[in-house]
């Protein structure tokens, strides 16, 4: 489902095969586990996440969420919550590298990093819940609120439903950088950011602190269902 590899400094997470990368049960946990094996690792610097082909994440298994009962559904958001709380809480940068398509829970994904490069030919950031006619999580409004700095390329993402390009992307401030070429030049660019951040020689736990202290409102949101506040309660 994924793979961790380390570039110099940098290590790089990456969702395989060429499918949506739909973030059911599975791949939520298989996420944090290379999150937390990256934590665990000595030497890194900074993260990125790639996607292989077309999508970088096409939301929540919708598919599975209508097979199963409703409590699995509240585990697998979650889940998902405790994944975005686990990247709030990397002690070091994080950079998405959107490679395809970015939808819903996989837009929250991208934005939950600290920088966000993006495919400039193919792909779009989308927050579909208003076409779907599915209700928005909370902490999901508050990533957007805190990551996408424009009020109405907010309102245009979340009530309208547009789809966002890697160039309006950049304009719009939500975007670091447009880059041209495939899959592979992407994760290039974004692997280059990040090392360009590692090289910054910075506490990794400061960068975390700072993090958290930058978005209290998201943090607040997810922090209890982090790998920290789980270790936390298994020592209780």
């Amino acid at each position: 489902m994924c793979t961790v590899e380390k570039r110099g400094r940098v290590y790089l997470i990456t969702l395989t095969s060429a499918g949506e990368h739909r973030l059911g049960p599975a791949l939520i946990s298989a996420l944090r586990s290379a999150v937390a094996s990256v934590r665990a690792s000595p030497g890194g610097g900074a993260l990125v996440l790639a996607a292989e082909g077309k999508y970088f994440s096409n939301g929540f298994d919708q598919a599975w969420a209508r097979t199963v009962p409703y409590q699995l559904h509240i585990s697998m958001r979650g889940a998902f919550r405790g994944l975005v709380a686990d990247l709030l809480a990397l002690p070091m940068p994080t950079v998405a590298a959107v490679t395809g398509h970015a939808a819903a829970a996989g837009c929250v994904l991208a934005l939950a990093h600290d920088s966000v490069v993006m495919r400039a030919s193919r792909g779009f950031l989308y927050m579909s819940e208003v076409n779907a006619g599915l209700m928005m999580a909370d902490f999901f409004g508050e990533l957007l609120r805190q990551k996408v700095p424009d009020a109405a390329a907010r309102r245009d993402m979340v009530l309208r439903g547009d789809k966002m390009t890697a160039a309006e992307g950049v304009r719009r401030g939500v975007v670091d950088a447009a880059v041209d070429g495939g899959v592979d030049d992407v994760v290039a660019a974004a692997v280059a950011a990040a090392e360009g951040l590692a090289a910054r020689g910075w506490d990794g736990e400061v960068v975390a602190e700072i993090r958290k202290a930058m978005w209290p409102a998201l943090w607040g949101k997810v922090k209890d269902y982090g790998a920290d506040a789980a270790a936390a309660r298994a020592r209780l």
